[in-house]
């Protein structure tokens, strides 16, 4: 019984040490599908336009997420007339 706690201890804790690893580059190659003009676009680069168009169209700071499906395709349409397209 000993030794069946020591080696869970030790894949706990193996786990706790390895996961940040995996997990740590997903924010970096995150990708938003837009379904509108089915595309990928990485969101690490889409955050300044997205800031932009809550500038331009007078809007409070909001996660992307969270907004109504008519303002997320509000952005994409001004999002794809704007710009660098991914």
């Amino acid at each position: 019984m000993r030794l069946l706690s020591r080696n869970f201890a030790s894949l706990l804790l193996s786990a706790a040490l390895v996961t940040p690893v995996f997990t740590a580059g997903c924010a970096v190659h995150a990708r938003v599908y837009d379904p509108y003009y089915h595309d990928y676009h990485p969101w690490g680069g889409e955050v300044t336009y997205y800031q932009s168009w809550e500038h331009d169209t007078h809007r409070d700071h909001q996660d992307f997420n969270k907004r109504s499906s008519a303002d997320q395709k509000e952005y994409w349409d001004w999002r794809h007339s704007h710009g660098d397209h991914h």
